[in-house]
């Protein structure tokens, strides 16, 4: 029998025996903070008007929208009319890439991407695969890094877009985006990279870095669902993919979430440097705890070229499902992948592409942080996966023939 089909236990705290609670799946989504709250239930109150319309109710929204515009946009040093609303960042990388592909067919039919983004590029990729276009996936090396001559040497003359992830999502290794927009550059290809983990997190110009398109979402960074953003640098041209009226300079159709954007902007303006210092801090607390207290155990990803908040790791001997489950009896919320690919049974193509066999990768973890992550939920957390590790790998046949 699985230990995934071992009985899900009833999380104590529901019956008065926890009261200690750890969300760490941030990766996943994040608590919304009380000030974009309180923001948003102002701009719905009382800034309700289409900001589409003429009259004063459709002039005070569209003040509102601006407003969150400029916020967003001065966070990565863009001009705000390189900035658009999105309903998150899979739409974002669909416009970016699809309209990339679809205005560029005269020029080539050649994308560029790895084996390892989110599933909003690759399902995208694939799709377009199957419309003709010819698709090349990188391989990484150990750590989910691309090397840059491979790159170089796979761009030919019916290249006409590099998407590559900033942050990726599941390891959260971070990729050497400056150094990509270079090569990208140089060959005069067009550069995406969907960075809704790294947003806030890592600095970002685009100024200063050759970045022609980028995706970030709102509820990763303590904002609300259902609102994201597309950068588009001045002069990048895209296919409009959602045919309708005019909005966000005829790149994304329909009625603007204003209460979203004021929301999203909120979330960006109470991102801190402190925040982000903790946040490395209690990261590396909870790597030198598992790893000084449980064997047997693999940090996925790279250790220096990591996402402030994420820790993945790989328990061997152990499913990750029962570990998941174990935790979430305790109260300590973690995932086994990304959201989006929760449901499925295979292991993770990350943890594949950066050579874990697959019945290591199966045992892995992903831990993500927060600014609201406290030392005590970490030192909780660290106590309980030790005590949890022990209990399978004791019932484990594969800890057993390991033995």
């Amino acid at each position: 029998m699985l230990f995934s089909q071992i009985k899900r236990k009833k999380p104590e705290k529901l019956r008065g025996l926890q009261k200690m609670k750890a969300y760490l799946d941030n990766g996943a989504t994040t608590q919304v903070a009380k000030e974009v709250i309180k923001t948003m239930q102002k701009v719905m109150t009382n800034h309700f008007g289409n900001p589409s319309s003429l009259h004063t109710f459709g002039e005070e929204a569209k003040q509102e929208l601006e407003k969150a515009r400029e916020i967003i946009a001065k966070k990565l040093n863009a001009d705000p009319s390189e900035i658009i609303f999105t309903s998150g960042g899979t739409e974002s990388d669909n416009i970016a890439i699809r309209g990339t592909a679809y205005k560029n067919k005269d020029k080539g039919n050649h994308i560029i991407t790895t084996s390892i983004e989110h599933p909003a590029v690759l399902r995208t990729c694939e799709a377009l695969e199957k419309e003709g276009f010819k698709i090349t996936y990188l391989k990484v090396d150990k750590d989910g890094l691309i090397r840059l001559k491979e790159l170089e040497d796979t761009i030919t003359q019916q290249t006409i877009l590099v998407t590559i992830i900033h942050g990726n999502n599941e390891i959260g290794t971070i990729q050497d985006i400056e150094s990509i927009g270079k090569v990208c550059k140089s060959k005069n290809v067009l550069f995406h990279t969907d960075a809704v983990q790294s947003f806030t997190k890592v600095p970002i110009d685009v100024k200063k870095i050759n970045i022609d398109l980028m995706s970030i979402s709102a509820h990763k960074i303590h904002g609300p669902k259902g609102v994201g953003a597309l950068f588009i640098k001045k002069g990048t041209r895209l296919r409009q993919i959602i045919t309708g009226g005019e909005q966000e300079n005829k790149n994304r159709p329909g009625t603007e979430n204003t209460p979203g954007a004021a929301g999203f902007a909120k979330a960006v303006e109470l991102c801190k440097e402190q925040g982000i210092e903790d946040m490395i801090r209690l990261r590396d607390m909870l790597i030198d705890g598992i790893e000084k207290n449980i064997p047997d155990v693999i940090l996925n990803g790279s250790r220096e070229k990591r996402l402030p908040n994420n820790v993945n790791i790989a328990f061997r001997y152990i499913e990750g499902e029962s570990l998941l489950y174990q935790l979430d009896s305790k109260g300590i919320a973690v995932s086994t992948g990304s959201a989006c690919s929760s449901q499925s049974l295979s292991p993770s193509y990350v943890l594949l592409a950066i050579g874990l066999k697959p019945e290591v990768a199966h045992g892995s973890i992903r831990f993500t942080l927060s600014r609201y992550t406290t030392k005590e939920e970490i030192e909780y957390t660290i106590k309980n996966v030790k005590e949890v590790v022990e209990n399978l790998r004791k019932i484990s046949p594969l800890a057993k023939r390991r033995d």
